[in-house]
């Protein structure tokens, strides 16, 4: 039976869980989730599961940090005067702002504390510096990358 390899693409059902056993997210009430192995379209330690599983096969694997989003930085926070902020948004910790930085591009960024002079805003990715859990199921290998016959 074929292996998922390099280049090809795939569908995968899969539940990702914290340490405590908190789901974070899951396909399993949805369309698979379908990309192909080795273009960088999610996290690296999920392609290297999924590398070598055959259709239909279940694997759960605990992916670190360095192979997810990467440890949590402390540089990527950052403490603002709240007289910064527009009337009309009353930042609570917790809540989701989209900023505009220096270059002009966005950014999510989470209010992570709020004092009655200051918001401090944290850009890491919510689930950076944690290692994450997966089950993960091989639905099909849509589309082969085919081996170069040697010769």
């Amino acid at each position: 039976m074929a292996q998922a390899k390099e280049g090809d693409t795939v569908k995968v059902h899969y539940t990702g869980k914290l340490e405590d056993g908190t789901v974070f997210d899951t396909s399993t009430e949805r369309e698979p989730l379908e990309f192909t192995i080795g273009n960088g379209e999610i996290i690296s330690g999920f392609e290297r599961v999924v590398v070598g599983m055959e259709p239909g096969e279940t694997k759960t694997a605990t992916i670190q940090p360095e192979e997810a989003y990467g440890p949590r930085r402390d540089d990527m926070t950052l403490t603002v005067d709240r007289g910064q902020f527009p009337e009309e948004i009353k930042p609570e910790p917790g809540q989701q702002l989209q900023i505009q930085q220096p270059d002009g591009r966005a950014a999510i960024v989470t209010v992570s504390d709020v004092s009655e002079s200051t918001v401090t805003l944290d850009a890491n990715h919510p689930l950076a510096g944690r290692p994450l859990t997966f089950d993960i199921q091989l639905v099909d290998i849509v589309r082969a990358v085919q081996e170069q016959a040697a010769g």
